[in-house]
């Protein structure tokens, strides 16, 4: 048997980790992005 299968440190969904990762990273550039377009308001 593989030994990395008996001692497993995450018990959770893959999908779900994942999936987080995805929507984290999708907010953190988006909240970027509204940085810009707020100083590219600012100054005109």
């Amino acid at each position: 048997m593989n030994e990395f299968k008996n001692d497993i440190q995450s018990k959770t969904n893959d999908v779900i980790d994942s999936g987080l990762g995805f929507v984290f990273s999708f907010v953190f550039f988006f909240v970027i992005f509204f940085i810009g377009v707020v100083f590219s308001v600012i100054g005109q």
